[in-house]
């Protein structure tokens, strides 16, 4: 049965492992943090010489894993074998090969821990292998946080760290970044690094310290297009222009094609209370004017086409029929959508 990966971290941190772990999903941030957490804590520092080996998927194949896997420890409890970029393990999938991880999973040695970082992608389900790891391991599938449900997890991650940040500081945060945790995650960590004590969060502290600017932002950005404001608009794609490694172009798309997902929700379900309407959309009730003013600019086909705008505009950042400059297809698209 698969276990949420903050029970598995709340376990480890009480001191209780498990033979196995198998970690997989889109969501690499989880799969990082579980593995990385057994990496440094679950062996005494002069244990790891003897007892800590790190594999790779593209070098190694089941039956090396398991070879490890059966040695036991040297002068130490136990040993710990981590197979990181598991998903690309040289015969994970065939049958004779998943058949001998089977047989280990059913009969593991009780003095090794057994770490796959399976990232990015899943076990097909329906097979023998994916099956017996949900029944004997503990098998965490790591998925994308929904986007409604972002600021809500930065906001427990800081207090997790012993800061604190108000909602509305997060969702400017999600909106800036993305919904990315390994970059949200690296980018708070390089922040709380200024605070010795309990701090709350401030724009001004993730303008200073996260370098995302105020004025010109991705969330200004879609604010922007939302109110129809086109001087604006292209203020800050111009800004964008001058620090393209600060602002990559498929984060951007990805939030504007977020924007109007939201506006399609609201034409499709105005008759609805604002309670449900903000539940639906995915965003706190006092955000949801915002989306009801865009709805009033964007009549619903044109929000039908400028969804078609920003699929084009995503496969052409992707190199699909395209050899342009970000900037151009940046501010292309949001011309198109503008006017």
């Amino acid at each position: 049965m698969a276990t949420k990966a903050e029970d598995v971290l709340k376990d480890l941190k009480s001191g209780k492992y498990a033979p196995i772990y198998f970690l997989q999903g889109e969501e690499s941030f989880f799969i990082d943090e579980i593995s990385d957490f057994v990496e440094n804590n679950a062996l005494k520092e002069h244990e790891k010489g003897f007892n800590q080996i790190i594999m790779y998927g593209k070098d190694v194949s089941i039956t090396d894993v398991l070879n490890n896997a059966r040695r036991f420890p040297m002068m130490a409890d136990r040993q710990v074998v981590i197979v990181k970029e598991a998903q690309n393990i040289q015969n994970l999938g065939k049958e004779e090969h998943d058949l001998q991880l089977i047989n280990y999973v059913k009969n593991p040695l009780p003095s090794t821990i057994l770490v796959f970082a399976h990232k990015y992608k899943t076990l097909d389900g329906r097979k023998a292998l994916s099956k017996e790891l949900e029944k004997n391991v503990v098998f965490v599938k790591s998925e994308k946080i929904k986007d409604h449900l972002l600021p809500s997890w930065i906001e427990s991650f800081i207090a997790s760290k012993g800061h604190s940040i108000n909602n509305q500081t997060a969702v400017f945060l999600a909106e800036s970044i993305g919904n990315n945790l390994e970059v949200i995650g690296n980018e708070v960590g390089k922040l709380l690094l200024n605070f010795s004590e309990k701090t709350a969060i401030t724009k001004d502290h993730i303008q200073k310290y996260i370098g995302i600017n105020k004025e010109y932002n991705t969330f200004e950005l879609t604010k922007a297009i939302g109110v129809k404001d086109v001087v604006k608009a292209n203020k800050i794609i111009h800004y964008f222009s001058l620090n393209p490694k600060s602002h990559p172009l498929i984060p951007i798309i990805a939030l504007i094609y977020s924007l109007f997902s939201k506006i399609a929700i609201v034409h499709y379900n105005k008759q609805k209370a604002e309670p449900e309407l903000a539940r639906l959309v995915g965003v706190p009730p006092y955000f949801l004017k915002e989306y009801k003013i865009a709805a009033n600019n964007y009549r619903l086909g044109k929000v039908i086409d400028n969804i078609s705008y920003i699929k084009e505009a995503d496969l052409r950042s992707k190199g699909v029929d395209s050899g342009e400059e970000d900037r151009e297809i940046l501010r292309e698209l949001v011309f198109k959508i503008m006017h």
